[in-house]
């Protein structure tokens, strides 16, 4: 379990998800989105920490199936009145999701590891509940922005006063230690000012070989695997007797 937000943080996150610094980050999610889980049309994904729901509202563009959990009833109140009846929303801790086995195709984790106490168990149930992919997204603990924002959250409230930042090795050790040597792929994502569009740089810009960005995102793609179990017979089999398939009818030629 982690930090449970309250109303004011829940309109604090919603406002800096609708600022041109939160959808120039949700921009940077969708592209990767799109480039490496490719999802189809009507596929089930689940966004574990759904917040305000506006990472719902951009699966619900790309045609998907969602649906959203969150421990918070004020942020579910937000993304109730952001979505209507696109969504079906259930109050729930990220570690104990009441849906089935491999209900989704796909789940998000989009900034919620930042805001728990142990990532591994929601991670696991992640893992338990989708059937093709998992798409990380978090704040990036090497970006110097991100870390002045960190530093600036000790003196004064933020939405990073108390958020944990991770690394993409750091996240990638989550990985390792919770669905083993599962294909990932990840980018980096620079979210500049807005005034810099002026001089020619893009809101966005995308690298994937270096992991110094404001965000990280990490597509996981899920690998099952199976094993056989080898069944010793205790007793010899008599054959002249006995099928070795009940009620099998055996045939003696003359």
């Amino acid at each position: 379990m982690g930090q449970i937000f309250d109303i004011h943080l829940a309109k604090a996150y919603d406002n800096w998800c609708r600022s041109s610094r939160g959808l120039r980050m949700e921009l940077f999610i969708e592209q990767m989105i799109s480039d490496t889980l490719k999802p189809f049309k009507r596929e089930r994904v689940l966004d574990i920490g759904c917040g305000s729901g506006s990472h719902l509202s951009m699966a619900d563009r790309m045609g998907l199936d969602i649906t959203g959990i969150d421990a918070s009833p004020y942020m579910l109140s937000l993304a109730k009145e952001r979505l209507g009846s696109r969504c079906e929303l259930k109050k729930a801790y990220a570690e104990d999701i009441p849906y089935e086995d491999n209900s989704f195709d796909l789940v998000f984790l989009i900034n919620t590891l930042e805001f728990l106490s142990d990532p591994i168990p929601v991670l696991e149930e992640a893992g338990r509940l989708a059937k093709r992919g998992i798409f990380i997204a978090a704040f990036n603990s090497i970006s110097k922005h991100c870390r002045w924002q960190k530093f600036c959250g000790k003196f004064s409230s933020n939405l990073f006063s108390n958020l944990k930042m991770y690394s993409l090795w750091e996240l990638k050790r989550f990985i390792s230690m919770t669905y083993g040597a599962a294909p990932v792929t990840w980018q980096s994502g620079y979210l500049f000012p807005q005034f810099m569009q002026k001089i020619g740089l893009p809101f966005v810009s995308r690298e994937i070989r270096m992991p110094f960005g404001n965000i990280i995102g990490i597509t996981v793609t899920l690998k099952y695997r199976y094993r056989t179990d080898n069944i010793f017979l205790k007793e010899k089999l008599n054959r002249g007797k006995r099928p070795v398939i009940e009620g099998a009818h055996i045939s003696h030629s003359k």
